[in-house]
């Protein structure tokens, strides 16, 4: 999301490809020999009716694949080149229905052009972000003691209630004379209340940043009550046990972490400098409430393609199903596990 050095082992597992990718070439240019053909001619690996498929593409899909090991380079690259024949097969055939020409796949083709090319702009802008320093990284690493030096493994149980709002009282009062999760429960089944009941196992990398420090604070047994639009959260914790971090081991992901940060805050910045340079007119029913608009609602605009902080300094314990409060898209907010 990723308390292993998710950085380094990323970097080791690019490497690592990468040099498979190379064996690759090697592999599939060996036995050319002194034959003096031209060099495009040694790069093809199958032709598909007039069309070429080379080593280049081949290369390309299996550095995109992760946890692939030397000895597996000649099989991967031969499954490899027999997905692409497939794929030229079906896009020939596609090109002689006129598929490619199809509205829907122009539209598609387009907008997934759109996606790289703005993501492309944002990989540029972010390369001139600064590594932090030690000191930097010391001070987060104090600041959030949750994290690190007090980090807990806990075990959660969440009830999602639908309720009326002069039933929170009632709920409230049950919930703290209740002796356990059971109890309650079962007051709720026999007062006919509906509800959903899930747990979950979860570090505290694992949890939603801007909740982890009320998490921290409860004891074991404890319970904490959120209001939803249907009713109430209540969100138990079982148990927990301590498993900190210290600098030394968290500071790669820290590092991850502050330099995402940046490099989110600084194209956020960038585009707003892009929007204010621009002349933008919102047309027709988007032009009522639009940014900018006479009455319109100050709020600044989603940045797209903006990349969202990410670091997780600790490889999390195997984890339940997620609670409905604690899903994947939670997750996801805390420190990037994905």
């Amino acid at each position: 999301m990723y308390l292993t050095n998710q950085e380094n082992a990323s970097a080791f597992k690019g490497l690592r490809v990468a040099a498979v990718a190379a064996a690759v070439v090697a592999v599939m240019l060996s036995g050319c020999g002194d034959d003096k053909k031209s060099d495009k001619a040694s790069q093809t690996a199958a032709k598909v009716n007039k069309e070429e498929i080379t080593v280049h593409q081949i290369n390309f899909v299996l550095q995109r694949q992760q946890g692939l090991k030397p000895e597996q380079a000649e099989a991967a690259s031969r499954q490899v080149l027999e997905r692409l024949i497939e794929q030229e097969l079906a896009v020939q055939k596609a090109q002689e229905l006129k598929l490619d020409r199809d509205p829907r796949v122009v539209q598609q083709i387009e907008a997934a052009k759109r996606e790289i090319i703005a993501r492309s702009y944002v990989e540029r802008i972010g390369e001139s972000v600064a590594k932090p320093s030690s000191e930097e990284v010391s001070k987060y690493y104090n600041e959030k003691p949750a994290l690190f030096k007090d980090r807990r493994i806990y075990s959660l149980q969440e009830l999602a209630i639908e309720a009326k709002p002069e039933q929170f009282g009632q709920l409230r009062q049950k919930l703290e004379s209740a002796k356990n999760i059971g109890e309650f429960a079962e007051y709720l089944k026999s007062n006919d209340f509906r509800f959903t009941a899930n747990q979950a196992v979860r570090a505290a990398e694992q949890l939603p940043l801007n909740g982890l420090e009320s998490i921290a604070r409860m004891k074991d047994g404890d319970s904490a009550v959120t209001q939803t639009a249907n009713g109430i959260t209540v969100l138990f914790l079982v148990g927990s046990r301590s498993q900190p971090v210290d600098e030394a081991r968290a500071r790669p992901a820290i590092e991850a972490f502050l330099v995402n940060q940046r490099k989110a805050e600084l194209v956020q910045k960038d585009l707003k400098g892009l929007r204010e340079a621009a002349k933008i007119d919102y047309i027709g029913k988007f032009a009522e409430g639009a940014p900018g608009a006479k009455g319109a609602a100050a709020s600044a605009p989603a940045a797209a393609a903006t990349p969202a902080p990410t670091a997780a300094p600790v490889a999390a314990d195997p984890v339940a199903p997620a609670a409905s409060g604690l899903n994947a898209a939670d997750i996801s907010k805390g420190m990037g596990l994905k």
